[in-house]
C-alpha cells in the first residue's frame, strides 16, 4: 500500500517549482492562477527569490503548498495513494491532493493561516528548539515541570522532538533537557512558537476561514496531525485542522499508524527529502522515495 506524504515549513528552497512551471502546461496554469488569487507574484519569489525572501511565513507556506499540490496534479494517473498525510502545513497539501479541498480554497486557507501565524508571532516573542537523542516521554516529563509556556510541538521521529513556547520557557527547557541527557538541543530559526498555546490568536482566525470553506469527502483516508489516526469524515477533518495550530504534530505516531494499517512504501510529494529521512528513522526497512 502506498502512503503519500507532504512536507511542511522548512522544505523551501530558491528555484522551487520552476522546473514544473517550465515542463508542464497544467503546472504553469496553476502557478499563474496562484499569483492571481494571492494578489502578488509568488512565482517570482519561488523561482528567483533569496532564501531570506522564502523564509517569510506568508511566503514559505503558500510556496511549499503550491510546489506539493502542483506536483501531485502533474503526476496525474501516477498519483495512486492508498493513504495520505502531511506534516503541519503539509496537511493542507494532502487534503487538496486527496480531493477533500479544491485548489483555490486550499490556497486561500494556507495564506490565511500564514498571515494569522505571522501576526500571532508578533504579539509575544517566542521560539522553538529541536531536541535530539531523548525519549519522547522524558521530554514531555521535563516540560511539565517548567512554570513557563513551553510544550512539545513536533514529534518528528524516534529521538527527535521539537519544543515550542515563550523565549524564557524554551531557554529554561533547553538547559533542563541537556541536563536530562539530550544529545543536542538546537534553537531553531523560526518566527515564533508554532503548535503551542501562543498560536491561539491564529487558531481563532483560521477557524473562521475553515468554517466558511466547503470540504469534500476525500478519495482515501488522511492521517491527521492532531490524532495521528485516519479519517475520511469532512467534519472531523475540519475540526482537527482547527486544533492543529495549538496542538503537537504527531508525525512519529502517524508514520507508525500508517505502517500498522498496511503501508508498504512512502512517497514524498513536494520540495526536499525531509519526510523521507524521518520515515526511515521510524522504520529503516520501509522503502521511501520522492514522487518525481
Amino acid at each position: 500500500m502506498k502512503a503519500y506524504v507532504f512536507p511542511g515549513q522548512g522544505a523551501q528552497f530558491s528555484g522551487m517549482g520552476k522546473d514544473l512551471y517550465e515542463q508542464y502546461d497544467e503546472a504553469r496554469l496553476l502557478f499563474e492562477q496562484a499569483d492571481e488569487i494571492l494578489g502578488f507574484k509568488i512565482t517570482g519569489i519561488m523561482f528567483s527569490g533569496t532564501d531570506e525572501d522564502l523564509r517569510q511565513t506568508k511566503v514559505t507556506q503558500p510556496s511549499i503548498f503550491l510546489h506539493s499540490v502542483i506536483m501531485a496534479k502533474v503526476l496525474g494517473g501516477r498519483f495512486e495513494p492508498d493513504m495520505v498525510a502531511g506534516h503541519s502545513l503539509g496537511e493542507f497539501s494532502a487534503l487538496v491532493a486527496n480531493r477533500a479541498l479544491d485548489f483555490e480554497d486550499g490556497l486561500r486557507l494556507v495564506y490565511a493561516r500564514a498571515l494569522a501565524m505571522q501576526e500571532a508571532c508578533e504579539i509575544e516573542p517566542s521560539t522553538m528548539a529541536a531536541v535530539l537523542g531523548l525519549d519522547d516521554q522524558v521530554v514531555v516529563d521535563v516540560l511539565s515541570g517548567i512554570d513557563e509556556v513551553v510544550v512539545p510541538a513536533n514529534f518528528n521521529t524516534i529521538g527527535q522532538l521539537v519544543i515550542s513556547g515563550s523565549m524564557k520557557g524554551v531557554e529554561i527547557a533547553m538547559e533542563k533537557l541537556a541536563e536530562a541527557g539530550a544529545r543536542r538541543v538546537v534553537p531553531l530559526k523560526v518566527g515564533g512558537a508554532f503548535h503551542s498555546p501562543l498560536m491561539e490568536p491564529a487558531r481563532v482566525k483560521l477557524q473562521e476561514a475553515i468554517e466558511k470553506t466547503q470540504f469534500h469527502h476525500p478519495i482515501v483516508p488522511i492521517y491527521q496531525n492532531v490524532s495521528a489516526e485516519a479519517t475520511m469524515d469532512p467534519d472531523l477533518i475540519k475540526e482537527n485542522l482547527i486544533k492543529q495550530l495549538t496542538s503537537p504534530v504527531r508525525w512519529t505516531q502517524t508514520v507508525q499508524n500508517m505502517l500498522r494499517d498496511g503501508a508498504t512504501e512512502f512517497i514524498e510529494v513536494g520540495p526536499g527529502k525531509v519526510l523521507q529521512g524521518l520515515v526511515k528513522k521510524v522504520n529503516r526497512k520501509i522503502p521511501v522515495r520522492s514522487a518525481m
